[in-house]
């Protein structure tokens, strides 16, 4: 898998309070999962057989019965439709269904008056 920098943007409401709607992270694809940390994830298909979205998960832990694959969680249980390790006997990952590792959230708004060119003194 190849390394490179990427911005997402978050849909949905399972990572909350950590992340929520409309938020964007920079994600370094290719790069190992580091336990508690978020990555970008893919989740087999549903029951139905459908490829699911991409998704942004907390690496939880190693499997037990397979420590080359990981456990994925849901920051918020709640969430309606949350997928994770815990539901749909979605289960453990392997290492090529972590796509990315979570860099950092950009911040919501930037200070555009620290953009603007000011001439020099």
């Amino acid at each position: 898998m190849a390394f490179g920098l990427g911005v997402v943007t978050v849909r949905g409401q399972s990572m909350e309070p950590t992340l929520h709607t409309g938020d964007r992270m920079v994600v370094l694809r290719g790069a190992p999962p580091r336990l508690g940390g978020l990555a970008i994830v893919r989740l087999p298909p549903d029951a139905d057989g459908a490829p699911r979205p991409l998704a942004v998960k907390r690496v939880t832990g190693r499997d037990p019965a397979d420590p080359s694959r990981f456990w994925v969680e849901s920051d918020n249980q709640s969430a309606p439709g949350r997928a994770d390790s815990w539901t749909h006997g979605i289960g453990s990952l392997a290492r090529d269904q972590i796509r990315a590792l979570v860099l950092f959230r950009l911040p919501t708004r930037l200070p555009l008056g620290r953009l603007r060119h000011r001439p020099p003194r």
